[in-house]
């Protein structure tokens, strides 16, 4: 397999997405690539078994795309050998009508993993300079204070909301939160192909709504949104990276792998050390069990 200088996908300076690529070519196989994938999730799993022991800090992983982009199918495969109290994943859909009784980011905030943990967050606080940039209309929903119309949504209004997110994240990053964004970055194209699967195998209409024809005839708005708020928000702490996403097994290669080399530079994260007087009684602990009768 070709080695990837996975540098290359975080987002350091200002990015233009219309020339980040959608595929790369790894010069290997569908089942070398999946091979490979296996190797790097079980790891994964090892050193979140690790941190849980260490109980320090927490991982926040966010995934945004496009609809089609892979991240209910990417969740699966990246996590598949955590124990599954180690992992919790939000799916955020639209807001409840409690949760649009409380500030935009409330919702994300109480679903942040403890210590020990992961969290994926399955479409994150982004979708708050996504969706409703959009559709402002969405916002109207908000009850905010000085919008009452779509008019008065101007742009210090999105300047401050990017300012809120920033500041969101260094406080919980500050408080001992790795945080991830990954940006699974599809080609047109590519969903167009995949909407087509959508419709023409049975097993998979369910997931087909005419709303993703609506959205897809937004394409373009959605991507200078998407630019802008990795721009504005891709920072030492909080990192952007853009995955190429027109060929699933890739992309979930070069998360899982990304991951794991970013956390483990986390050198301090180890099992904590056995107490000395536990440790220097092991092997009568070990005979008392030993004689015991079943």
């Amino acid at each position: 397999m070709k080695q990837i200088d996975l540098s290359q996908f975080k987002v350091t300076s200002r990015i233009e997405l219309s020339k980040a690529k959608t595929r790369i070519d790894l010069e290997a196989s569908e089942d070398e690539i999946k091979d490979k994938m296996k190797e790097v999730r079980k790891d994964l799993g090892d050193w979140q078994d690790t941190l849980y022991a260490f109980g320090k800090y927490a991982v926040l992983i966010c995934l945004q795309g496009m609809d089609t982009a892979g991240k209910d199918s990417l969740i699966r495969e990246v996590f598949k050998d955590f124990n599954s109290r180690g992992v919790v994943v939000h799916s955020f859909k639209v807001p409840s009508e409690k949760e649009l009784k409380h500030d935009f980011l409330w919702r994300h905030y109480i679903a942040l993993p403890e210590r020990g943990k992961f969290g994926v967050f399955n479409r994150t606080h982004y979708e708050n300079v996504l969706v409703t940039r959009v559709h402002p209309e969405y916002l109207l929903n908000e009850n905010l204070p000085g919008i009452d119309k779509v008019e008065d949504v101007d742009e210090n209004f999105w300047k401050q909301r990017f300012e809120n997110i920033r500041e969101f994240e260094d406080h919980i990053a500050d408080n001992g939160m790795i945080i991830f964004k990954f940006f699974l970055h599809l080609s047109k194209e590519e969903q167009r192909q995949r909407l087509l699967r959508r419709l023409d195998k049975p097993s998979k209409n369910w997931k087909f709504s005419p709303g993703d024809l609506k959205e897809r005839k937004l394409w373009g708005e959605y991507q200078k949104c998407y630019q802008e708020a990795i721009n504005k928000t891709s920072t030492n702490k909080a990192p952007w990276y853009i995955i190429p996403a027109d060929d699933k097994d890739t992309a979930r290669h070069l998360v899982a792998t990304i991951l794991f080399e970013e956390l483990t530079k986390y050198k301090e994260v180890k099992e904590p050390e056995l107490d000395p007087a536990i440790k220097k009684n092991i092997a009568e602990y070990r005979e008392q069990l030993k004689q015991e009768k079943n």
